[in-house]
């Protein structure tokens, strides 16, 4: 049933006697009811609090009660005391998009001992994320301040020492969530990891992705003190090794692991045997290891409740040892086989056959797949959301295709790489699954706008289109609108200003849009985006030669939704127009 459009300004004097609970019901039922499942913005929130926010000061008042999540940009610093006594109910603040001046007073250490001065009594998580250090000034002030912390990220620190572990683990013995992921360098570690398993008692997931220092006696360490740990992720530790599986036996909660190992690690009897003591175990995800098929037999006969399983770039396993596995574990709903080379599409053909509840499958770079296997997946599988099949093999005259049925379920299909991939196919697929949000497309040299305009047309919730380096593509072929479309990557294409004129008159709620090495565009394209599209954010125009560095200061100017540019060649990317530009709301970046 079509919705109805209302005043929602009328509605608020009609009814303005009615108490704050009773409006609240109403906009948690518009919520869950009213919208479509893509209604989400990046943050958790949802747009239609913003027009409710217009409508009266009672709606402001409780649509500012919902804003759970924010995250802290550079021109926000200036309001940042406002923005805190307006957001009451605060649960998550993201400060990992800030940027430092040379010579500026401000710092990560002033920002955060200033959050701590409001009463923000729900905080649950910060991200600090992507700066030089660890604020131990500013953390030991938010620490005494706020004690609701349960989740703290730290990824993507330039520098993490003993100290500084020992000062989280000092700070917030109560984090639930520590996320310590791609540390740019790692000194004096060991104790600083002892500090953490002592201290965070409640710890139920550590992300420890590559942390070169981390070796088995450490992970010991850290499952053997944390007994409610639930979830650890370690990839890229090279010194990791199935000697790990001593710590296994001391964790017997755990419910999920994700192992990634650069050196192809074999896996042990020992592991084998500590593995299958986690009975609780939901996840398990392993990356570059050289497993068996006694170990995927060993976990089909412990019957566990597996709900995701990845098995990427994994060798020594065979059909026969995942088809068994697959037959005892039918509640799989993730799975993983990526560059599994033994897969074709009879064996693809049969698996489905086990797996009923399937949500999720990523079948890339398995390289004896076609089509057959996307469409026998379909029919088998009716639960499935999302389907990655990168680099298989079209068959233009597969008459599977036209027996598919329509899917309504499937929302995210990823389809690079894929050499023989033409309009009509993409054509078929948007006609078999009319409701896709998220379609990658990338390398494909045969899709024209022909068959972009087709897609677009025929699934209007597409949100994300990625179109990297369909070398044939000049425009999307549209003269209809696409207000659905929030994020459009258009890098080494060949679409041109009179493209970009199309897409800011047809696509204005476009959020992202990704330029890079589009040789055609000129000052006079971009601008049209930017004063046409009048919700975005960002936009990357890297590598475009024929985009004067000029126009930076013309968008900044005539775009205040502007969040972040990767700047044109030739840009003076200095400390001072970084600063001057920031003053208007905008980050300047030469890197994505």
């Amino acid at each position: 049933m079509k919705r109805q459009r209302i005043s929602l300004k009328a509605c608020s004097q009609q009814f303005v006697d009615l108490p704050d609970d009773c409006w609240e019901r109403i906009f948690s039922f518009l919520k869950n009811n009213g919208g479509d499942d893509d209604d989400d913005d990046d943050n958790g929130n949802y747009y239609y609090l913003k027009s409710l926010s217009m409508a009266s000061k009672q709606f402001l008042s409780i649509t500012n009660r919902h804003k759970l999540s924010i995250t802290i940009l550079n021109p926000t610093l200036l309001h940042l005391p406002r923005l805190l006594q307006r957001f009451t109910n605060l649960i998550s603040i993201d400060l990992s998009s800030l940027y430092f001046y040379k010579g500026s007073h401000l710092n990560l250490n002033l920002i955060l001992s200033q959050i701590s001065c409001f009463p923000l009594k729900f905080l649950r998580s910060l991200n600090i994320s992507n700066h030089k250090t660890i604020p131990a000034t500013g953390l030991l002030a938010f620490s005494k301040k706020i004690t609701t912390l349960t989740s703290l990220v730290c990824s993507k620190i330039r520098s993490i020492n003993d100290t500084d572990l020992k000062l989280i683990a000092d700070c917030f013995p109560f984090l639930e969530e520590l996320d310590l992921s791609y540390p740019l360098e790692l000194v004096n570690y060991s104790v600083g990891i002892q500090a953490l398993s002592l201290s965070l008692f409640k710890l139920r997931k550590i992300n420890l992705t590559n942390h070169h220092q981390l070796n088995d006696e450490l992970i010991f360490q850290l499952f053997k003190n944390c007994k409610c740990l639930q979830e650890a992720i370690t990839v890229f530790c090279p010194r990791l090794t199935a000697g790990v599986s001593c710590a296994l036996s001391e964790r017997p909660i755990l419910r999920s692991i994700y192992f990634e190992s650069i050196h192809r690690q074999h896996v042990t009897s020992h592991f084998i045997h500590s593995l299958l003591s986690l009975k609780d175990l939901t996840s398990i995800q392993f990356a570059r290891w050289h497993i068996s098929d006694e170990l995927l037999s060993s976990i089909a006969m412990a019957s566990l409740p597996l709900r995701r399983l990845a098995l990427l770039h994994c060798t020594g396993y065979t059909y026969s040892g995942i088809f068994f596995l697959l037959s005892k574990c039918q509640r799989i709903q993730h799975l993983d086989l990526k560059d599994t080379d033994f897969l074709n599409n009879t064996c693809v053909a049969n698996l489905s056959l086990l797996l009923p509840e399937l949500v999720s499958i990523n079948l890339g770079t398995c390289s004896m797949l076609t089509d057959s296997s996307l469409f026998t997946l379909v029919r088998n599988c009716p639960s499935l959301v999302e389907i990655n099949m990168q680099f298989i093999l079209f068959d233009n005259h597969n008459s599977l295709m036209e027996d598919c049925v329509v899917n309504p379920q499937l929302k995210y299909l990823f389809l690079g790489y894929t050499p023989r991939l033409q309009n009509e196919n993409i054509i078929m697929l948007a006609a078999i699954f009319p409701n896709l949000q998220r379609l990658n497309i990338s390398c494909c040299s045969f899709i024209t706008e022909e068959g972009i305009g087709q897609v677009l047309r025929n699934c209007p919730k597409i949100r994300h289109l990625d179109l990297t380096c369909c070398t044939s593509v000049k425009s999307l072929g549209i003269h209809f609108d696409v207000p659905k479309l929030e994020m459009l990557n258009l890098t080494s294409t060949i679409v041109d200003d009179e493209a970009l004129c199309v897409i800011s008159k047809r696509c204005r709620g476009l959020l992202q849009l990704v330029l890079p090495h589009c040789l055609h565009i000129t000052r006079k394209g971009v601008m049209h985006v930017v004063k046409g599209c009048t919700q975005l954010k960002e936009i990357n125009l890297m590598f475009c030669p024929k985009v004067h560095a000029s126009v930076v200061a013309s968008m900044v100017v005539s775009s205040p939704s502007l969040r972040k540019i990767v700047i044109p060649p030739g840009f003076p990317l200095s400390d001072k127009n970084r600063k001057h530009f920031s003053r208007y709301g905008c980050l300047l970046t030469s890197f994505t």
